[in-house]
């Protein structure tokens, strides 16, 4: 295979630029290992056609001195993004055949910057798992084995597919969505940066909507530096997005100075649950040590209301599904299962078109926004929401940023948690409270555990200073000189 698979965005813009290689090389290179790798079942449509004509008309682009940021760079879109005249399924099957007349605002603004679709990628349904097991098209497999087994592992949820295809080197980055976590948590089982931003800095606009008033878009890479790039294309005001943010899209590339003296660093003592794991403690006082060796100064902080993130993320975010998922009745699109009349065939439809999480998912959320139970239930979750925003609003007036693990654990083997949905509900426990705060965070690669995984360190920021967050990950990238790599098992 190719070396050219092996480039980041930024080498391989530096590449295209020095006139090392074109774009249809470099997506040359990424097909043919797309197709070698379809064991592990990252992509749902490959978009073949697409991926050599859009390498083409970049290459033209060029040749006139037309570059965009991320001209000629191969892509993979979570198949929760609507791609104009190509299959979104959100993995489910009450999707089949649903092609959108419209392209989403965040893909639109990568292609405006020149970027190349190589197909649209695996997730847990409707972005509903955390571990990429529930999937109508099947399970996505981790590129990572453990170094004393060789049982096949989870990528993470519910952007699983675009973790595993940047970790295997068959995308150079790819979109993902966070409302809980779905972009950190599977970056650090996969040994990736994913980088969830402020609420509101990406529009939502053609995004299949989980929880509207928490799912947000950001980049998933190989590096600190290619997350900002990827970023800066991906952002932007949005009128057709009613919770998209009207403000300036900084050059976040720019902020990665590498010089950290003087930041306040955030250690909220909350987040040393009971029962939490040796090697995520000491990975964690590993990344205060790097940061503190690099001049931050380091800050015991307090966010009380943390412990409470979960049991109001899992009532709020059902909710808002239950609402959002209305809409798929089997009378304007995608599967329809006929029945005896109107309500037989809603029922059936929606029967067999979702899957037994979604349903999960469903039924709670229903209940909680039920007569008699609304105010018991979600009006209290928003409560309890507004609380842990406040928590950080207070911590942030004596730091900067907050350095927290970002999973309780590494990946884990298919099955083990599949049958307890709160031990899985468990992995989000450390990436949720920012969720529900609208606050940016970033996942980085810091180390690996006893049996050869990938293990990550999150940094929370204030709202849209996502160029701090850069910062600081890009310092802690540099200190913990992660450059482990999967063992190429899916290629026999």
């Amino acid at each position: 295979m190719s070396d050219l698979t092996k480039l980041k965005i930024a080498e391989a813009r530096d590449g295209l630029k020095d006139g090392k290689f074109s774009s249809r090389e470099l997506v040359a290179a990424h097909l043919t290992a797309m197709d070698s790798a379809r064991g592990m079942n990252a992509y749902i449509t490959e978009t073949l056609d697409k991926a050599v004509d859009g390498a083409t008309q970049s290459d033209d682009r060029r040749a006139k001195g037309d570059v965009g940021k991320l001209e000629g760079i191969p892509l993979a879109i979570k198949d929760l993004f609507c791609t104009k005249g190509v299959l979104t399924t959100a993995a489910s099957h009450i999707l089949d055949g649903f092609k959108p007349q419209y392209e989403s605002t965040v893909t639109t603004n990568l292609w405006n910057e020149g970027a190349v679709m190589l197909g649209k990628v695996n997730l847990d349904e409707f972005a509903m798992g955390s571990s990429n097991e529930t999937s109508y098209y099947g399970n996505v497999v981790n590129p990572w084995r453990r170094t004393t087994d060789d049982q096949p592992l989870v990528p993470g949820g519910s952007s699983g597919g675009s973790a595993s295809a940047v970790a295997s080197n068959i995308a150079m980055g790819a979109t993902g969505t966070d409302t809980g976590g779905s972009i950190r948590q599977p970056a650090a089982f996969a040994g990736i940066v994913g980088m969830k931003p402020t609420y509101g800095r990406c529009s939502r606009w053609g995004v299949v909507a989980f929880a509207s008033s928490l799912d947000q878009a950001g980049p998933m890479t190989r590096s600190v530096q290619d997350s900002a790039i990827m970023l800066e294309a991906m952002c932007g005001f949005d009128p057709k997005d009613s919770t998209s943010v009207d403000m300036a899209v900084p050059n976040f590339e720019a902020a990665l100075t590498g010089d950290i003296r003087g930041l306040k660093v955030g250690i909220p003592k909350e987040y040393r649950l009971d029962g939490i794991s040796a090697e995520i403690s000491n990975l964690w006082e590993k990344g205060i040590e790097w940061l503190k060796n690099a001049g931050a100064e380091i800050v015991d902080i307090s966010l009380p209301h943390t412990k409470y993130a979960l049991p109001a993320y899992y009532i709020i975010a059902p909710a808002e599904a239950s609402s959002n998922l209305a809409r798929y009745d089997g009378v304007r699109f995608g599967l329809r299962v006929e029945g005896v009349d109107l309500d037989d065939m809603y029922s059936k439809t929606r029967g067999e078109g979702f899957g037994e999480e979604v349903k999960r998912r469903l039924l709670i959320g229903t209940y909680a926004l039920s007569a008699g139970y609304y105010d018991a239930y979600y009006l209290k979750a928003q409560k309890v929401r507004a609380r842990i925003a406040d928590d950080f609003k207070e911590a942030y007036k004596s730091v900067d940023v907050i350095l927290t693990p970002t999973t309780p654990s590494a990946a884990f083997a298919f099955g083990e948690k599949g049958d307890d949905p709160l031990e899985m509900y468990l992995n989000d426990v450390f990436t949720v409270p920012a969720s529900l705060a609208g606050l940016p965070g970033i996942s980085v690669p810091a180390g690996l555990s006893a049996d050869g995984l990938p293990l990550g360190l999150q940094i929370l920021g204030r709202p849209f200073d996502e160029e701090t967050v850069l910062r600081a990950a890009g310092v802690l990238e540099q200190a913990a000189e992660f450059t482990a790599t999967p063992t190429a098992w899916w290629r026999g």
